[in-house]
């Protein structure tokens, strides 16, 4: 005779419960493989980057900038402009841990929180983080979309700090796509991949939440479809020729 079956495990993580050491070791291995994924992938890519001198304006600016940027480009965002200290929001459970791990790898600081549960939290921390003289990024349509369309997270902080918003847009020429809400997208290893950078945004505090996501939603839409239109009007190279 069977035994009963036992009632399904929970594996919810209430916040600020320590992890266990099993999970531990899971984070752990979980980071590892993910940088390692990011770090080869990321290494191959053979950037054309356009709009270097918008960054540039901004750094010299000397003061801190909001990175923004699709949900589906993490990716090779995270590897493009790796340790330049730049501070991303991270949950405080598992998978969040695990991403954490990652970034850490490429110089990155992550801001706890998520912009799913407890936003105004998150928010308040890159806020914090601003006003310390800290660059931080956001993903303008994340966690969760609808996929490129901008949320007010991003203009909310500008014009709570006056930081400017530098937006830019990663098209690989050739890519993987996930079957996520952001068709999440892995770049393929070798492939040319280009770099839009936009012109530096801010909020002014007058502007309401509507006025300042069409501003940002403009700019993110203008990079996207000059980089899309970029790979598709471009003359693909020559297949080798084989000796003879």
């Amino acid at each position: 005779m069977q035994g009963e079956i036992p009632p399904p495990q929970n594996n919810d993580r209430k916040a600020g419960e320590p992890f266990t050491w099993k999970q531990r070791v899971e984070i752990s291995l979980l980071s590892l493989l993910g940088w390692l994924l990011v770090w080869l992938i990321g290494s191959t890519l053979r950037c054309q980057v356009e709009g270097w001198e918008n960054f540039q304006e901004s750094k010299q600016q000397k003061r801190p900038i909001i990175y923004c940027f699709w949900h589906n480009q993490i990716l090779s965002a995270s590897h493009f402009w790796r340790f330049r200290g730049i501070i991303v929001i991270t949950s405080r459970h598992f998978d969040g841990e695990a991403i954490a791990g990652i970034i850490r790898r490429f110089g990155y600081g992550s801001a706890r929180g998520s912009s799913r549960r407890g936003s105004v939290r998150a928010l308040l921390e890159l806020k914090r983080c601003i006003e310390q003289g800290k660059d931080v990024a956001f993903t303008a349509d994340g966690p969760t979309g609808p996929a490129y369309q901008v949320k007010p997270g991003v203009a909310w902080l500008s014009r709570q700090t006056g930081a400017a918003i530098l937006p830019f847009h990663i098209e690989p020429q050739q890519f993987w796509s996930l079957k996520s809400w952001d068709g999440f997208r892995i770049p393929k290893p070798f492939t040319r991949a280009l770099v839009k950078i936009g012109r530096p945004l801010r909020i002014s505090p007058e502007q309401d939440e509507e006025s300042g996501k069409a501003q940002i939603q403009s700019e993110m839409d203008r990079l996207r479809h000059e980089c899309e239109s970029y790979w598709k009007t471009l003359t693909p190279d020559p297949p080798p020729q084989g000796l003879s």
